[in-house]
């Protein structure tokens, strides 16, 4: 009997769910065949791998070795496949991530810029929260990610796209009120009652509490996108910063939100885009650099010339 990739990865699934119903689920087959693969698995390495318990399980210290040794492989076979894939540039099926504050404006014309470029590329996009964006670059799930830098991740390379600065955000009257104020206005003024944000979890709420200086627990964080966040201010809820790239749009979609630059040097966010540092570029995680530079940039560019 043979060791086999597919069984290491089921070792892998199950000794992070730690539940053979869960870890199934995970890689999509069911639990018997699953505690099947893993007992051949035991029986070629020569030793259990795991304690099966009534509702859970452990690794024995056989396992615990194992499972380090199998991490490496697998990653090491992801790596050359991934080598693979790229040799002939950006060609093929590419799998990219981006966070929810970037996808909705950067997306479109970058899609059609890389259509444009090549008809036969396979592009997917997986939109998620930069934890979860990072975990699945990790995992191989992503070829890359958008976020705003710095990943504060081992093992990634990072490129930096363009510069996204923070603008204030409102209804007219609310931006109305702060009369003079507005000549030396800066986020560490804004009044923390009046200041909405995302949701936690969101880079851009971790991000805006740190320019403006304020705890967490003074803050109203409960929208779900800057579409949301955009119709609460214009609607007077209160004030919010909003990225440039989302400006043109956020503004063309709610009307009565109205939006003021910050005094001095603008806060601002790096976009940048992220991948494994497993393999050689090849030439495409330039290729794509290249592409959302020039979309980011126009994007941007419309924002300062039209606030």
């Amino acid at each position: 009997m043979k060791l086999t990739l597919r069984q290491l990865e089921y070792f892998i699934a199950l000794a992070e769910m730690r539940h053979f119903g869960h870890a199934a689920a995970k890689v999509h087959i069911s639990q018997p065949a699953l505690s099947v693969q893993i007992k051949e698995l035991e029986a070629t390495l020569g030793g259990p791998l795991v304690e099966r318990h009534a509702r859970d399980l452990t690794l024995t210290p056989f396992g615990r070795l194992a499972l380090e040794q199998a991490k490496e492989i697998v990653a090491q076979v992801r790596a050359l496949e991934h080598s693979a894939r790229w040799r002939d540039g950006l060609a093929g099926k590419l799998v990219i991530g981006m966070i929810p504050t970037v996808a909705p404006y950067l997306l479109p014309s970058a899609l059609a810029e890389l259509r444009a470029r090549d008809l036969s590329l396979d592009v997917q996009v997986q939109e998620a929260k930069t934890a979860r964006l990072l975990t699945a670059l990790q995992q191989g799930e992503l070829d890359a990610a958008v976020i705003a830098l710095p990943a504060e991740a081992n093992g990634l390379v990072e490129r930096p796209l363009f510069e996204d600065r923070f603008l204030l955000a409102g209804s007219h009257a609310r931006i109305a009120n702060l009369g003079q104020s507005l000549e030396e206005l800066r986020p560490v003024s804004l009044d923390p009652d009046q200041l909405l944000l995302l949701e936690d979890g969101h880079c851009l709420t971790d991000q805006a509490l740190e320019v403006c200086g304020r705890s967490n627990h003074q803050i109203n964080m409960g929208a779900s996108s800057l579409a949301t966040l955009s119709r609460m201010v214009a609607a007077g809820f209160g004030l919010t910063l909003l990225p440039e790239i989302a400006a043109v749009t956020e503004c063309r979609a709610a009307p009565d939100m109205a939006l003021s630059r910050f005094h001095g040097p603008e806060p601002n966010r790096t976009i940048g885009l992220v991948r494994r540092d497993v393999a050689g570029d090849d030439g495409w995680f330039t290729e794509l650099g290249d592409i959302l530079t020039r979309v980011g940039e126009e994007l941007v560019q419309d924002a300062r010339a039209a606030f």
